[in-house]
């Protein structure tokens, strides 16, 4: 196999085997290609690449300033395309597989107060030019908080997802595995005031002739619905006229407000884990350390023998 089939054919084969997402896809792309141009740069290949090149190639990334997240999700495309090549026969071995990775810095996932995002769902409520543009707005903001979708889950939902006032919806995560999450009121509320303002639109809104659009968030683009690119712009600007900082809200905030604010509740840990679609509850425990670090800061602040 030349070095050049070796990513495409990896990617194909990921896709089938596990159902890859486009966004897993072009993920392992970028990093494959990014450790091929290297190797490439010192006079080797995929072929001819030795567990010193890998080494190297990762003190390349920190030299750089990339994080250890980072540095630790590349070797981990590096390992699993060696691995495949090794079970193909391309290679007889893995350069990868012995190469001690960097250790993952912690972050805790940034969050939204609640009367934040009170501020935000009032101001998709009245941000946009049209009727449609606010209904449209109103229903993104208010479906995503209510379900802790991904930006990308959302966009793409169906628009029979949603027919018949359902009490629950069906969300096609990563790998296509499927979930059922419930709609608050408030969520149910905006979905029935969008569809009617849809409904109502001119025919150019995919609703000539009787048919009914593919996805609930409908646009004129190739993709058909609402890009992942133009909520992100769109958040912004409810961020602004909600008076806070559109640095620290996108979509994936959202979604931490979402489990955050569930957990400090008083919501199961499991029951969360099974919202957010995550394969493994250590993923969701992060949540529990956000909490953690507001308790703190709670003491540190509040308590009378903190003060100086």
């Amino acid at each position: 196999m030349t070095p050049d089939r070796w990513i495409p054919v990896f990617l194909d084969a990921i896709q089938a085997e596990r159902n890859a997402a486009e966004n897993t896809l072009l993920a392992y792309h970028r990093d494959l290609t990014d450790f091929n141009g290297f190797v490439g740069g010192i006079g080797a290949s995929f072929n001819t690449a030795t567990r010193a090149h890998v080494e190297a190639y990762l003190i390349g990334l920190a030299n750089l300033g990339l994080s250890g997240a980072t540095r630790a999700r590349r070797l981990s495309a590096v390992r699993q395309l060696y691995a495949f090549a090794f079970d193909e026969g391309w290679r007889n071995d893995n350069p990868a597989a012995q190469v001690k990775g960097p250790k993952a810095d912690r972050h805790l996932p940034a969050t939204l107060s609640e009367s934040e995002v009170d501020a935000l769902l009032e101001a998709a409520l009245i941000t946009g030019r049209t009727p449609l543009d606010r209904a449209r707005n109103s229903c993104l903001m208010q479906v995503l908080y209510a379900t802790g979708m991904r930006v990308s889950e959302l966009v793409t939902l169906s628009y029979a997802a949603v027919l018949g006032d359902p009490e629950m919806i069906l969300v096609k995560g990563k790998g296509g595995k499927e979930r059922l999450v419930p709609l608050s009121t408030p969520a149910k509320m905006a979905i029935r005031a969008y569809l009617k303002v849809l409904q109502d639109a001119s025919l150019d809104q995919g609703l000539a002739g009787g048919q009914t659009p593919k996805f609930l968030f409908p646009a004129r683009g190739k993709l058909g619905h609402l890009s992942r690119v133009r909520f992100y712009t769109l958040i912004k600007d409810f961020a602004r006229k909600a008076g806070i900082d559109p640095s620290g809200v996108t979509p994936h905030v959202l979604r931490h407000a979402f489990a955050t604010h569930l957990l400090a509740n008083g919501a199961d840990l499991r029951v969360i884990q099974m919202l957010l679609g995550h394969a493994d509850i250590a993923t969701t425990e992060i949540y529990t350390h956000v909490l953690d670090e507001k308790l703190k800061a709670l003491v540190l602040e509040k308590h009378p023998l903190s003060k100086p």
